[in-house]
Order: C-alpha cells, then structure tokens, then sequence
C-alpha cells in the first residue's frame, strides 16, 4: 500500500505482487502464478481472503503488465486501481501537470512561484472560495478521490483440446447465474486471462471486472508443441509398405493423408494449418508420425518373416 497526492491509502501493484520496481515482465509474470497458484478460490474455498487478495493480485498484474498503464502508474497519473490521482493532471507523481499537489495547504507550485488555489480557480470559475488552506464551491466536487469500483472477481475456464486449436465458441456461467458466450484469442496458452468488463462485484464507482482464466485440456492422442500439434499415429503393416490413403483425426475433423510406399516407423508427415492459431495471424500444423502396427499370433506375417531374405542392418549406422 501507499499515499496518494491526497495523503489517502491506495493499493501498490508492485508491493501486491512482491516485486521491485524495475521488476522485468518475466518477474512480473513469476511472481503472478506463484500467487495466483496459491491464493486460486479453487484451493481456499473456507478462506475468501484469500479470493479476495486474489482478485487484488490479478488487478496488480494486470496493471503492470499494460505498459501503458504501468508507465501512467510510474509517473503518478493512475493508481493502483487504474484510476486517474488526481483531475486535470495534477498529481503527487509529478507526471501529469505543471506542479505538485500540497495536502493540505491549498497552494500549488509552478516551477519556483507559489499561487493561492483560491485565486486560481476563481480566476478560471468566477466562484471559488478559500478557507482553512484549502478550497470549496460550486466546482461540482472537483478534487474528491473518483468512487471505487466493485472487486474483480475471478473465474476458470475448462477448455477441450480441439475447441482450444480451433478457437470454437465457449459459454461461461457467472455467479449471478447469467450465461455469457466467449470468442476464444488468437495464441490462446494454458493460463491465457480473458477480462469481461463490468461483470465483477457492485461497488460505489460501479462494477468490477470478470477474470476468466483459461486451462486447456490434455488430450489422449495430441500434445502441443507451441502453435504446432503432434500425433502419433498407428498405420498397418500393408499400409506402410505398399503406400495408402488413410484417415487421419484433426482438431477440426477428419483429413485424408498419403502414407508414402515403403514408410518406416517414425516417417513424419505435416498436414498444414492444422495446429493452433497463432497470436498475430495463420496457423501452426499438424505433424504425423507414422507407427507400424503388427498383429499378435499372425502365422501368415510370421512365416513370411522367415522366409524373408533381407540381409541388411538398420543399425549399422549407430554402430552396431
């Protein structure tokens, strides 16, 4: 925590979170999931302080993550709940007017000169008055902190392996019970954050936000290599030997695919765009790799192998 210009109480995002100042992005995102894993509602559903510093926590990253906000924060125009310090730009940080802010005493350096603020302002409104060093009238509460928003609340999202590749359309339910249909990002990753404005807590200055965590399922066949997917995929005997068209599942349904005459176990094949969005545009691809699947007990395939007169040694290049 920390005083504003107004000597009023106010949140650190870089005390939340726990890093210095100079803290790089990657410290900063560090220190998020050390307390984001910690402080998740999931694992304290009997302790809702800690949902409550976790809404804190994600509201602090969020700020120091924008380097825009972060850069407004650093230079004292925005708090740490985003909020401007104070209007027209003057304010404790000295980033945003002409001087500083004196709690308390009514004046406003410029650069060497001190004014009465009384005298400014009822220069540019005809109606200020002064009185006990500071500074009242019709100014429509001008120089009063903005009113709070409600607290962020956070929510996760189960998302299927293929819905994530193909970005496919999810429904989340809030605590109000209202539905409310999401359209996936581009590069979305396990922990990609989604923020839905307005759909928090009621406060004073009105509604916080949602932060909707995404966690990607693991799938039985694919993995994720970055945007790519990989599959390993079972091919028959007669298949791998005399070529076939076979196929081959995909996160967006079933594609044909040529296995080459005389293919090995682990021959890779690429099928094109078939993997994940990437964040700025296109898509990663989808990457086969061929494996040769023998039957048990086959006493054909087993007298063939006998009489086959292949005199050759695959592991002659390794030495063996």
């Amino acid at each position: 925590m920390a005083l504003d210009a107004l000597g009023i109480l106010v949140a650190d995002p870089y005390v939340t979170l726990g890093v210095a100042r100079s803290a790089s992005e990657d410290e900063i995102k560090k220190a998020y999931r050390k307390l984001a894993k910690e402080l998740h509602p999931d694992r304290n559903k009997d302790n809702p302080k800690a949902s409550e510093k976790f809404s804190q926590v994600t509201q602090a990253y969020d700020l120091l993550t924008d380097k825009d906000k972060r850069a407004r924060f650093d230079r004292g125009e925005i708090d740490g709940d985003g909020n401007p310090t104070a209007p027209f730009g003057f304010g404790g940080g000295g980033g945003g007017g002409a001087g500083g802010f004196r709690p308390g005493g009514g004046q406003f350096d410029f650069g060497g000169g001190e004014a009465d603020i009384g005298d400014i302002f009822e220069g540019l409104f005809g109606g200020g008055k002064r009185g006990g060093g500071g500074f009242s009238g019709g100014f429509g509460g001008f120089g009063r902190r903005p009113q709070p928003k409600g607290a962020n609340v956070a929510y996760r999202l189960a998302v299927s392996f293929e819905d994530a590749a193909k970005l496919a359309p999810q429904r989340i339910t809030l605590r109000d019970g209202k539905t409310i249909d999401l359209k996936l990002p581009a590069g979305l990753e396990e922990g990609t954050q989604m923020r839905l404005a307005g759909k928090g807590e009621e406060g004073p200055g009105g509604p916080g936000d949602a932060i909707v965590t995404i966690e990607i399922q693991s799938h039985r066949f694919y993995t994720r290599d970055g945007d790519d997917i990989r599959l390993d995929l079972p091919v028959t005997l007669t298949e791998a030997v005399l070529g076939a068209q076979i196929r081959v599942p995909t996160p967006d349904g079933p594609v044909m695919l040529t296995v080459p005459k005389g293919s090995s176990s682990g021959k890779v094949l690429r099928l094109k765009g078939r993997g994940f969005h990437k964040k700025g545009s296109g898509r990663g691809d989808l990457f086969v790799t061929l494996m040769i699947d023998l039957p048990t007990q086959d006493d054909a395939l087993t007298e063939f192998a006998k009489g086959w007169q292949n005199q050759g040694n695959p592991r002659a290049r390794m030495g063996v």
